[in-house]
């Protein structure tokens, strides 16, 4: 920890997850996803969690309900900044030539509005679930999330490229663990990492040519 303007400040750990695999039609999570969740909650019990985050959606929300069940009094919150949008839509004059044109048509299957309001809550996002926290004691939070939000928090660690939220995928239930320490760069800890998962239950969510 260190001090600013006399605020003491200390670490803080973000473990992020994408909601559990969920049914076609996206009401909720599949049976695969209610056991990617509860594992998820178990690998979580040691870790002294402040609270866990969601968003508003059913997928999110349920995930982070059964892990809930599995911590000992660790609240868990809403809210739409934890939510699934388009966090930032580059210019094509940011991307790389090659693949300009596959981002762009990528993004715009989305629609207008939703792609105008997600640079919004990406902003609410990074105030609310990033840097150190004031006080003396490390905070250690969960934020049950979409695969867009957890690409746009992980570029943002790395220092990347606006642009380079797209092309990173997270399996459903994976966990991904920042730390945001005073005076020093925030690490990547851990990303992607779905140990707490039996063969059956890991690669949900990702592409097939991406399963390795």
């Amino acid at each position: 920890m260190t001090s600013t303007d006399d605020t003491t400040m200390a670490d803080r750990y973000l473990y992020l997850t994408r909601h559990g695999e969920a049914t076609p039609d996206e009401s909720g999570l599949s049976e695969a996803g209610r056991r990617q969740a509860a594992l998820l909650g178990d690998r979580l019990r040691g870790v002294p969690l402040a609270a866990v985050h969601h968003g508003p959606l059913a997928r999110a929300a349920e995930t982070a309900r059964l892990i809930g069940e599995r911590l000992d009094g660790v609240p868990v919150k809403s809210g739409e900044a934890a939510g699934d949008y388009v966090p930032y839509e580059p210019a094509r004059a940011e991307l790389p030539a090659e693949i300009a044109d596959r981002m762009l048509g990528f993004l715009e299957q989305f629609p207008a509005e939703e792609r105008e309001r997600g640079p919004e809550l990406a902003a609410e996002a990074m105030a609310r679930f990033t840097g150190p926290v004031p006080g003396d004691e490390p905070r250690h939070e969960l934020l049950v999330t979409h695969n867009f939000l957890v690409g746009w928090l992980v570029r943002d660690a790395l220092d990347a490229p606006a642009w380079r939220w797209m092309g990173l995928n997270h399996a459903n239930a994976a966990l991904t663990v920042i730390r945001y320490a005073p005076g020093r760069p925030s690490a990547l800890l851990v990303y992607n990492d779905t140990a707490h998962l039996p063969a059956d239950l890991r690669w949900t969510g990702f592409p097939p040519d991406l399963h390795v």
